[in-house]
């Protein structure tokens, strides 16, 4: 075992990550407005000036588990208006194409335990242009591009500061911050850097749900130059501060005056060491106390040289002698700790990988565990709000709101450090991201890749009913059940590592019962007539159909999902897998696999032909599956439009061996009296009772010539295929746009290979034709399965018209390439998500990679959220399946 591995070991290593948001102004939890406009009840104008309720923001920020203590940097380029201590993007009505953070920043390296961490921000070095980006992508319409930083020219010439912050851990409690400046530009240029250490305010809400005591805790400066934490709850720490800093102290309490015009609130509030640094002015504490402080260095820089500052945050007590001399180890401990970052990924790294590859690999993971937070919000409290601080702090909420959004959710109590998706424009988590997420975290850390699904599981976190929360900005919406395939997936890639015997059934077991809830609630709420078709809604593919999914109609018509109903299918077979596993040990569990055998058969027999109007969702002309919209005569109007929904079936497919099948001779004996007994619902899926290779058994709603017949479209070029991947939606619709009219009412579908043409569901949604890479990775996922089932027996023509039959592997190994292939450099060391902006070939650039939240379905160019490494990260996890299941 390598040292961070062995560290893995003791939570004590876990106290101290990057769990501070990059933006937790224009949450919804920060909302309490009437209306529910969340981006412009408190703005990244007010969010200097404002203290929050629920969480903080920084940049390059680190804190404890419960978000108490705080460190981050703030920067000053003599140029801009404020201190640059948060990251600037737009809010959902200033861009074209809905929210969008504005600024260069990169994940570089991160471990498990953050016992060594290191991120890049890139700094302007004239003035940031702040309304100009706004101005400029408010004018645009959805069919013009977005505006972004780069193509104002403010990086022109080099004029920026490239700012490298390190955090290494010598011990637990003992955390060294290492912030280098490189002066990029041609001439010496000044920069004010303040490394900021502050507390979450907690003291003025009175006792909360988080375990966080309300006594005020402060920073209080010491004759011998350092600042001391003084806190009842988190203990006491020191600050060590490198060279001679001007300590600057105020208090984390909103600017009344500027807010709110009221002189009731603090002579010294939060935004004081902004308005001392950038105006001059008298609002920083001379007493040199408070509840946030900076060490203020100004630093003139030659061109093309470096300055580096160095702080150490430590728990007396916690080390062996005491740090007279914070830093005369200082560097070695970095240096240690950075040797053991790359023993560790060497570990992990596939060996045949390229340096290119493993570059791409360790950012990946460097991304989703950077986009750790801690994140707190308690619905009940927060629809209520705080009794007895409103006029100091907030206004009493309105009565509208207890009718309002998240209003049915009052269990939900959220407080811990959790996997988001990204830290910026999603600083709140989704349940299928969340999953996808433990899949890829469970390569370098499964023990917190199964405590994170654990938690989503948890009664703080599920509804009564089994319903669990979609994410922030609407609890009740769906999204696709994902988590019985995630703990199966973990579970299996730990048998993987693991010896016999050390299998971890209390995980499996744990997580099993509490999806039972789960599943429960998909059946009586999501399919209400009882027919196996699922509603779902939403479902987190943006509303990729012609009209939004969420509709309900008024005469009671609703949409019959191909994509909702086969995500059920694949949940029943993931249900039927996990307790299989467990009837091995428990025969209790085999009546469990039974009973989800038995939805598998009858939701595969309602999606493909049968039923009372014999209209499943396969159409036979076409070869592909269609949603359909049942009306309110109980009539049927297929909605012929080939998108990703239809390919969603290939998901719902397990294969069984017959070792397993002789360990569970009930459950065997169930699937022969389907066969004789229903072959109505037998003949509708894989002749399960024909072995395949290795006397392999096949369960998928999909049988060979169906299954041919979707890879037939998937794999055409002219179709689904692109040169990174599969697109969401036909091509075909570039130039044969989809129509579709009901009452009247002409709805219409083309295929827009990035950014969205379509203001039907807001922000940045209405993906029509994408490449998605959580859905990529299911497809590469099937397609193996049933490789292990078919074999080399099993050809398709790949791609369609080149006439090169291959196995389904190869399928998968193609697929994983182009997807890869978006990150990693191309002959003329382009990468592909970069796009064709000259600067990404700047040597300061190319080798930096964001792992966005989608890809252009023509040149693979990220769209999206540019750090969405949450779901995209599943690319760390390809790179090791190309050199192991898929070689």
């Amino acid at each position: 075992m390598t040292i961070e591995q062995q560290r893995l070991e003791d939570p004590t290593w876990r106290q101290w990550g990057p769990y501070v948001s990059d933006r937790q102004w224009g949450t919804v939890r920060e909302d309490y407005s009437s209306n529910g406009d969340a981006w412009n009840y408190t703005t990244h104008d007010m969010a200097r000036s404002y203290t929050y309720r629920w969480g903080e923001e920084g940049i390059a920020g680190i804190s404890d588990d419960k978000q108490q203590l705080c460190l981050a940097l703030a920067l000053w380029n003599e140029k801009d208006p404020i201190l640059k201590e948060r990251y600037f993007g737009l809010t959902n009505s200033e861009g074209n194409h809905g929210e969008d953070v504005k600024e260069l920043y990169y994940y570089i390296d991160n471990t498990p335990t953050h016992s060594y961490q290191r991120m890049l921000y890139k700094y302007p070095q004239a003035a940031y242009p702040y309304q100009w980006l706004v101005d400029e992508n408010r004018q645009r319409t959805r069919l013009e591009p977005e505006f972004e930083l780069l193509d104002t020219g403010i990086f022109d010439e080099d004029r920026y500061f490239d700012v490298f912050v390190e955090y290494a851990k010598a011990g637990p409690k003992d955390i060294l911050m290492n912030v280098t400046v490189h002066n990029r530009g041609p001439e010496a240029a000044t920069l004010h850097l303040l490394p900021t250490l502050w507390f979450r305010n907690t003291w003025i809400f009175g006792d909360d749900s988080d375990g966080v005591p309300n006594y005020r805790p402060s920073l209080i400066w010491q004759p011998n130059g350092t600042v001391s934490v003084e806190d009842s709850d988190l203990g006491r720490y020191v600050l060590h501060a490198d060279g001679k800093p001007d300590w600057l102290f105020c208090e984390n309490e909103t600017n009344m005056v500027r807010l709110y015009n009221t002189h009731s609130g603090s002579r010294y509030p939060k935004d004081g060491i902004n308005d001392y640094v950038v105006q001059g002015a008298d609002t920083v504490n001379p007493a040199h106390t408070g509840t946030k402080a900076a060490a203020h260095y100004t630093l003139t820089i030659n061109a093309g040289s470096s300055v580096t500052v160095r702080l150490r945050l430590e728990a007396p007590g916690t080390m062996v002698a005491d740090l007279v001399a914070p830093f005369a180890d200082f560097d070695h401990i970095l240096g240690q700790r950075k040797a053991e970052a790359d023993a560790f990924y060497a570990h992990i790294h596939p060996k045949e990988a390229t340096a290119d590859e493993k570059l791409v690999q360790r950012q990946a993971f460097a991304g989703m565990l950077w986009s750790k937070q801690y994140y707190y919000y308690d619905v009940s409290r927060w629809l209520a709000g705080d009794q007895g601080v409103e006029s100091q702090h907030h206004p009493p909420p309105p009565p509208e709101r207890l009718q309002g959004r998240n209003h049915t959710w009052l269990q939900l109590i959220n407080a811990g450090v959790i996997s988001m998706p990204d830290k910026w424009e999603y600083p709140w988590y989704a349940a299928w991201d969340w999953a996808f997420h433990c899949v890829t975290l469970s390569v370098i850390d499964p023990g917190f890749a199964k405590q994170q699904l654990m938690m989503l599981t948890n009664e703080w976190f599920m509804h009564p009913n089994g319903q669990l929360p979609a994410y922030e900005w609407n609890f009740s919406d769906v999204n696709p059940p994902v988590q019985a395939w995630a703990a199966w997936r973990i579970y299996h890639l730990e048998l993987e590592r693991k010896p016999p015997g050390e299998e971890d059934r209390t995980f499996l077991r744990g997580i099993f019962h509490k999806l039972m809830l789960n599943f429960t609630w998909w059946v009586n709420r999501k399919d209400e007539a009882g027919n196996n078709i699922f509603e779902g809604g939403f479902l987190g593919l943006d509303n990729i159909g012609v009209f939004d999914r969420n509709t309900v109609f008024p005469d009671n018509s609703h949409l019959e999902q191909a994509d909702g109903t086969s995500w059920m299918a694949m949940y029943a077979l993931n249900m039927m897998r996990i307790a299989l596993e467990l009837a091995r040990h428990d025969q209790v569990y085999d009546e469990m696999a039974t009973k989800f055998f038995d939805h598998f058969l009858y939701i595969a027999g309602a999606i493909t032909s049968i039923g009372q109007d014999h209209m499943g969702l396969w159409d036979e002309d076409d070869g592909f599956f269609y949603d359909q919209l049942r009306m309110s005569d109980g009539s049927v109007q297929r909605m012929r439009v080939r998108t990703l929904v239809g390919l969603i079936p290939m998901f719902a497919v397990e294969v069984l061996d017959d070792a397993l099948m002789k360990a569970t001779p009930a459950f065997l004996q169930r699937m022969i009296w389907f066969q004789s007994h229903r072959p109505d619902l037998y003949n509708q899926v894989s002749r399960y009772t024909e072995k395949g290779v290795d006397e392999k058994r096949l369960l998928s709603l999909l049988r060979g010539f169906r299954l041919k017949s979707l890879l037939t479209k998937m794999l055409d070029e002219n179709e689904f295929l692109s040169p990174h991947g599969i697109r969401a939606v036909s091509k075909v619709y570039r130039d044969h746009p989809y129509e579709f009219t009901l009452d009247n009412t002409t709805f219409r579908l083309t295929y827009t290979p990035a950014e969205s043409d379509s203001g039907m569901f807001g922000g940045n949604s209405n993906w029509r034709g994408p490449v998605w890479m959580p859905t990529n990775y299911l497809i590469i996922e099937s397609l193996t399965r049933f490789y292990d089932y078919f074999g080399d027996n099993f050809t398709v023509e790949y791609p369609v018209g080149s006439g090169l039959q291959v196995t389904l592997k190869d399928v998968a190994r193609g697929l994983t390439n182009r997807l890869i292939g978006l990150f990693t450099a191309d002959a003329s060391g382009n990468r592909p998500t970069f796009g064709q902006h000259p600067k990404y070939q700047d040597p300061y650039f190319r080798d930096y990679v964001l792992f966005y939240e989608y890809f252009d379905g023509d040149n693979g160019r990220g769209v999206g959220a540019s750090h969405q490494t949450g779901w995209t990260g599943l690319v760390a996890e390809l790179i090791t399946r190309k050199y192991g299941s898929l070689k």
